[in-house]
């Protein structure tokens, strides 16, 4: 089988495909055929050396896949070979075939190809986690999301529009932008000829937002947080526009805002109970139709490296998958 691998930290285009016998499965465990792989920013910085935490060399990017249950471990019960499945594998994903523990996998929910339910988890689980446990939201309230073409953007507004709330897109493209209302965003903000904070404030219906999903950073992020009305919530989730933002201490004073950080990967890793709970509630949500993730583009596996770099560059919009 092929499997993407990083040997040492750097450039992207250093990732390498080897060629290797299949995994055999260990107690507890299934193989796992990949039909598809879940592409996210945090995998780049995995490569480049840039994440908190540092793997040690080398290893197979990857955190989400979706495929069929090929073979089956020793006392594993209750999976067939067949089965449609999904899972969070932490690394390794980028590979025609993945060792996973049993209890790990998901069902492949009813409606959802292989590409959805490989790209699902970790960005509607970031929002859903923002948005119920993070903080505290009510039907009606506004939501400005930054970055709204993207695959964080794109969930947090089709969240919000589960959860009740009037979600507004800013994107720096036409074409993000109508991404974005397509998934159900109110109206759009394009962030290369319109102010922001303005924008926002009027689009909003009430003289500021409640709330602002920030996965980009950058220069963006103080426009956002002065867009926020009394008691508004700016949650920061990334920096996928490179620069970590200085936030000024007195526009979070002012108006009684709050900054909450919005760290989905660490939670799950502290309250894995927790996470299980929140995990059946997004997989209920998805069976109740009140989901719609959108269909992801897709990547030969050889190519692992330029569909990092096409999403770190903002060159691509919505969700990315590689396909082996």
């Amino acid at each position: 089988m092929r499997r993407v691998v990083c040997e040492a930290v750097g450039e992207l285009d250093s990732l390498v495909v080897v060629d290797e016998d299949p995994p055999a499965p260990r107690p507890g465990q299934v193989i796992v055929d990949v039909a598809a792989a879940g592409v996210n920013f945090v995998d780049g910085l995995f490569v480049q050396g840039r994440y908190q935490i540092k793997p040690p060399t080398p290893f197979t990017p990857g955190s989400e896949i979706a495929g069929t249950v090929a073979a089956l471990g020793e006392g594993v019960e209750g999976v067939a070979v067949g089965d449609r499945v999904m899972a969070q594998v932490g690394l390794g994903g980028y590979a025609e075939q993945v060792a996973v523990a049993a209890t790990s996998l998901v069902p492949l929910p009813a409606g959802l190809s292989f590409g959805q339910a490989a790209t699902l988890v970790q960005s509607y689980a970031t929002m859903l986690f923002a948005y119920t446990r993070r903080t505290h939201v009510e039907p009606g309230e506004t939501v400005l999301v930054l970055g709204a073409g993207g695959g964080i953007g794109l969930a947090a507004i089709d969240v919000a529009r589960a959860l009740g709330l009037r979600p507004l897109a800013a994107a720096s493209t036409p074409e993000k932008l109508a991404l974005a209302t397509g998934q159900g965003a109110e109206a759009g903000i394009d962030t290369a000829t319109e102010d922001v904070k303005a924008r926002a404030r009027v689009l909003s219906g009430t003289g500021g937002v409640d709330v602002v999903v920030d996965p980009v950073g950058g220069a963006l992020a103080e426009p956002a947080l002065r867009s926020l009305r009394w008691g508004g919530r700016y949650l920061v989730i990334g920096f996928a526009a490179g620069d970590i933002p200085r936030l000024p201490a007195n526009q979070v004073l002012l108006n009684n805002r709050t900054v909450v950080g919005v760290d989905w990967g660490a939670w799950t890793l502290q309250r894995p109970d927790e996470h299980r709970a929140l995990l059946d509630e997004l997989l209920g949500l998805v069976d109740a139709g009140k989901l719609h993730p959108v269909e992801p583009t897709t990547y030969p596996l050889a190519e692992a490296a330029r569909a990092l770099t096409d999403l770190a560059e903002r060159k691509v919009g919505g969700k990315v998958v590689l396909v082996p």
